[in-house]
């Protein structure tokens, strides 16, 4: 008796440990078993879901139950792609399914394999945003470098000139050529980012966000706009910089209000949320943490162009005619140094950036 209990428990944390969703169905199609994917993948829990009609989770699948059904009958496997289903959360998710039949003790049942395709295009869309972004700032710091030459000598030349000449005329030229270069000196610092160290420590994110919060109030172009919170008090600290991602999400935040100020087609009232969850088996990158932190800042405002969305964290991509196109690579710099992801889902009226930081000891890079 004891040793079926440990075999039963192995069992499974093998199948929790799966990226696969893996549900059990018995002969009616009805769930008996979720592992831990499956319950985020279908947002259902294997208590909640045990008995329950796979249609009544599975929205609008009528023909790929009947395939299930057929599949039963038969004891045959049969695989499906890109099969599509709704959620009573009024999600949809786009996966692979596999159904296999089997009989246990004189039982049908059949295990159903269930991949997630969008899971596989955001790990693909980070690593090749990643990919492209490090390549894109090794050649920002490389032209970054050609410039602050001649810029300094431009500067050095003014100074001279400055100190030779008594006419202030010629002082206000020089004074405006030093001005401008220093300009163009800090804008290329800004372009190239800090490589100072992140100081980790433990680090409360609502104390961040609250900082964040304060000081976006404080701005005259948040006068019309409210900032709502929506936190989840459970959160343990995480290992971060506090300073850095305080920056880091404001410059999501000061864009969200310039958007919404921006947007004169809509007399709606303008918000901008903050909430946090945590979430279970969060790949980021190549690593998958079993704890992550997930930070949201959603906004009501017209949303990003759908052809700047690939891009809007690469440098000096803006949608604002008088934007410098830093913000957003800065941050995402940030976020990437504390070893996190950041990813953004846009349309009008509704502009969610997320933040997944992992809830463990010493995520954050040095160097």
């Amino acid at each position: 008796m004891n040793k079926q209990v440990t075999l039963d428990n192995v069992h499974k944390r093998l199948l929790d440990n799966l990226k696969t969703g893996v549900v059990l169905l018995d002969s009616k199609l009805r769930l008996r078993y979720l592992n831990m994917s499956a319950e985020l993948l279908l947002d259902i829990s294997d208590n909640k879901a045990n008995n329950t009609f796979i249609g009544d989770v599975l929205l609008g699948a009528e023909d790929d139950i009947q395939e299930l059904r057929e599949a039963m009958e038969q004891s045959m496997s049969r695989t499906k792609r890109s099969a599509e289903f709704g959620l009573k959360n009024g999600k949809s998710i786009l996966v692979d399914y596999t159904i296999n039949p089997f009989e246990e003790k004189g039982e049908l049942l059949a295990l159903l394999e269930l991949n997630s395709l969008e899971h596989a295009q955001r790990i693909n869309q980070e690593a090749s945003l990643h990919n492209a972004y490090s390549t894109t700032r090794e050649l920002v710091r490389g032209l970054a470098h050609e410039i602050k030459n001649p810029l300094g000598g431009i500067r050095g030349a003014a100074q001279l000139l400055s100190q030779e000449n008594d006419s202030s005329d010629l002082q206000d030229y020089t004074n405006i050529i030093i001005e401008e270069a220093d300009r163009l000196h800090n804008l290329v610092d800004r372009m190239v980012g800090s490589r100072k160290p992140l100081e980790i420590a433990d680090t409360n994110i609502h104390e961040v966000l609250e900082r964040v919060r304060s000081l976006a109030e404080a701005d005259p172009a948040c006068e019309h706009i409210t900032i709502e919170t929506d936190y989840d008090p459970s959160i343990p600290h995480i290992s971060g910089d506090a300073d850095q991602l305080i920056q880091a999400t404001l410059n999501i935040v000061r864009n969200a209000m310039q958007s919404l100020n921006a947007d004169s087609s809509s007399d709606k009232d303008k918000r901008i949320i903050f909430r946090t969850r945590v979430v279970r088996n969060a790949t980021i990158d190549t690593l998958t943490h079993r704890l992550a932190l997930k930070l949201e800042i959603e906004d009501n405002g017209p949303g990003i162009p759908g052809e700047l969305q690939e891009t809007i964290f690469y440098p000096m991509i803006s949608g604002r005619p008088d934007g410098t196109g830093l913000g957003l690579p800065i941050t995402h710099g940030i976020i990437n140094q504390h070893r996190g992801l950041i990813e953004c889902v846009s349309k009008p009226g509704k502009t969610i950036f997320s933040i997944i930081l992992p809830l463990t000891k010493n995520a954050g890079k040095t160097g």
